[in-house]
């Protein structure tokens, strides 16, 4: 009775999704690589000086690391740990995005204010494109027409066509936009202001501006409220949202773009990725040197991992590749 009761047991247990969270640190010039069931660090991966921006091709062959201190756009076999080569990436790489074509790679380069094309194939540059000062933050639209740079002392978004690989609309926003998002199939555009402490949304079509989200935090002075990265549900009615050295993730009703709750996590928080079911939130805790996993129903906390020296960027690969 008591074998049989164990194999109930388990099989009512839900299943793990398995995978991992990579994770660059800044400080360390290294990868941790977390598995999802165990939660623990599996691997540290040496990468070239201060990896931020980290994302893999569409088939996950192949994983893509802005080393901004190296001016590099690295690319490495996720299998191996090995770099494979270098892209001409320009000048301190921040972010980038991966178009839907898993070919064509946009890069924001913070000290030339640029943003470069390159194809990721033949490794050449196919454009650059003169954005506004300190440009950081990357985004593509679902269909993939639209790129999306943020320019953190411009304080603007700059909307790029990509067929002509040209600006078609400059959208400011509040001081130091950091991080953008298309969300909700491509119909909104999500940009975080971090000294503005704000999240404003702007309606694709037009451009225009539909809504901004304020933050408020009982015992938390204002200018600390610093929101950078964010991640929504795949039916996009939740928003996740770091808010920096305030050290907690903001829970923001989508379609009202009330604040629910906050959620405290390390110190710094800097940006986050979501497991391959969406159950579990991995956040990145730069001056705490860990990720918090976060229980994406229970809307709560439930481990603290420890990684490298200041965690910046975070993103899902799924088992086996």
């Amino acid at each position: 009775m008591l074998r049989l009761t164990a194999i109930l047991t388990l099989l009512a247990a839900p299943a793990l999704a398995g995978g991992e969270i990579w994770v660059t640190n800044e400080k360390d010039d290294t990868i941790s690589v977390i598995d999802i069931d165990s939660l623990e660090v599996t691997r540290t991966i040496p990468t070239g000086e201060r990896p931020r921006g980290i994302t893999f091709s569409h088939d996950y062959s192949r994983v893509y690391i802005c080393a901004s201190d190296s001016d590099a756009v690295q690319v490495m076999d996720p299998v191996s740990g090995e770099i494979l080569h270098d892209l001409p990436s320009g000048e301190d790489p921040e972010q980038f995005v991966l178009h839907p074509d898993d070919r064509r790679l946009y890069i924001a380069n913070e000290d030339d204010a640029i943003t470069t094309v390159v194809d990721t194939e033949t490794r050449r540059v196919i454009e650059q494109i003169d954005v506004g000062i300190e440009p950081e933050g990357m985004a593509v639209s679902p269909d993939g027409k639209i790129v999306i740079t943020t320019s953190e002392t411009t304080n603007m978004a700059h909307w790029i066509d990509t067929e002509s690989e040209a600006i078609f609309a400059n959208t400011l926003v509040d001081s130091r936009p950091r991080h953008a998002e298309f969300v909700k199939d491509g119909a909104e555009l999500w940009v975080s202001a971090e000294i503005g402490g704000t999240v404003t949304v702007f309606d694709t079509a037009t451009q225009a501006e539909k809504a901004k989200i304020h933050f408020e935090i009982k015992g938390v002075h204002q200018d600390r409220l610093q929101p950078v990265g964010f991640e929504l549900t795949p039916d996009g009615k939740t928003a996740f949202i770091a808010l920096g050295p305030a050290n907690h993730v903001a829970v923001v009703d989508a379609e009202t773009y009330e604040v629910e709750e906050y959620l405290l996590v390390g110190r710094r928080v800097w940006h986050m990725a979501f497991d391959g079911d969406h159950s579990r939130l991995f956040t990145t805790n730069g001056v705490s040197g860990d990720v918090t996993v976060i229980d994406v129903a229970a809307r709560k906390p439930v481990k603290t991992i420890k990684v490298g020296r200041f965690p910046w960027g975070a993103a899902f690969r799924p088992e086996g590749g």
